[in-house]
């Protein structure tokens, strides 16, 4: 069982009030995702067929849950992992705007997360998705709109100060940019979540580029599916990767933390690459892919904002559990409970 219980925890504020700060920041970063990044939110689906390739492989390990439909002959449907292909196709099947996008309230199920302070099986996310000009498919967009949706995890934490003042902001003003190979060459001896935590303890909050490429050591900093984020093509000073990830430094748990990932989606050249590279072109004849490589959808970029770690990392919690219903293992309540650390 992994599980960090800070010596002396003691929460912020008290299980109503946390109900209460739960409902104002999720209100307030919606709003603030829509207007930044001129998005609409549209009706998100639990559950798709299986077989048409919408549904998120994430690290192409991860069992989806499935079940048969009696009055459909059966088919088999999965509870969604993530929406990520999913929303592309929208966009098309929208006719959205080149410029304008769309905002989801996701919840999926994921049974096998490894169960921690930051992971569970029920994930609740914002996710979008933003059509764009091909030419708008390189690193210094990425940048932009990284600090867009940065700009509004900061305004939200003050959001919440104004109506705790308990909880003090602590996050850095800026977002500091990195690539995983430059982490790679900086902490070469050391883990990808080791970095994570020297680098998100040095700055604060980073934005680690180019997650899914092998690094020097033939491992990625962190596995992706290859069919959505561009995480191949190659950039500056020879490093890939057109996507990553927000982290930021949780200083109850005194660890990094994920709150997003995000990043440019593949053209039908780089989905193709990508494909070959993990040996998944058998996908190609999927409805997803076929689309994609008939030149049917837009280009894009997207990602998903984690609504209950984000919760979490501002509220100051030290579990996830404390902002969300879901289940844990009984050891796990137990070492929570006497760590003063609520379950809800």
């Amino acid at each position: 069982m992994r599980l960090i219980l800070p010596e002396g925890y003691k929460p912020l504020i008290n299980l109503k009030e946390t109900e209460k700060a739960i409902q104002l920041m999720k209100d307030h970063f919606e709003t603030g995702l829509s207007s930044d990044l001129r998005l609409r939110r549209v009706t998100a689906p639990l559950f798709m067929l299986k077989g048409t390739g919408l549904n998120d492989n994430l690290k192409g390990v991860e069992r989806p849950i499935t079940f048969k439909i009696k009055d459909m002959r059966n088919q088999e449907a999965e509870v969604v992992q993530s929406l990520a292909k999913w929303k592309r196709m929208m966009l098309r099947d929208y006719d959205i705007q080149t410029g304008y996008g769309i905002y989801t309230d996701m919840n999926a199920l994921r049974p096998d997360e490894e169960l921690d302070n930051m992971h569970s099986v029920y994930v609740d996310q914002w996710d979008w998705e933003k059509a764009i000009r091909p030419e708008q498919r390189n690193l210094d967009y990425l940048k932009i709109t990284v600090r867009k949706v940065w700009d509004n995890v900061k305004r939200s934490e003050f959001y919440m100060h104004t109506f705790f003042p308990r909880i003090v902001p602590s996050l850095p003003e800026e977002i500091t940019f990195i690539h995983s190979e430059q982490l790679y060459e900086m902490y070469p001896d050391l883990s990808p979540q080791e970095r994570e935590d020297r680098i998100a303890e040095k700055y604060g909050a980073v934005f680690i580029i180019g997650v899914g490429y092998d690094l020097p050591d033939g491992k990625p900093h962190d596995k992706r599916a290859p069919d959505y984020d561009d995480w191949s093509t190659e950039t500056e000073k020879g490093y890939h990767g057109l996507n990553g990830d927000i982290i930021v430094w949780n200083k109850v748990l005194k660890s990094a933390a994920e709150i997003t990932s995000m990043g440019l989606r593949v053209d039908k050249e780089q989905l193709l690459t990508q494909l070959e590279l993990t040996g998944h072109m058998d996908w190609v004849d999927l409805l997803f892919h076929r689309r994609l490589l008939n030149d049917e959808l837009p280009s894009s970029i997207g990602g998903g904002i984690g609504q209950s770690r984000t919760a979490m990392q501002l509220l100051q919690k030290a579990h996830i559990g404390e902002i969300q219903s879901a289940i844990w293992p009984g050891e796990m309540v137990d070492h929570c409970r006497k760590s003063n650390i609520f379950l809800i």
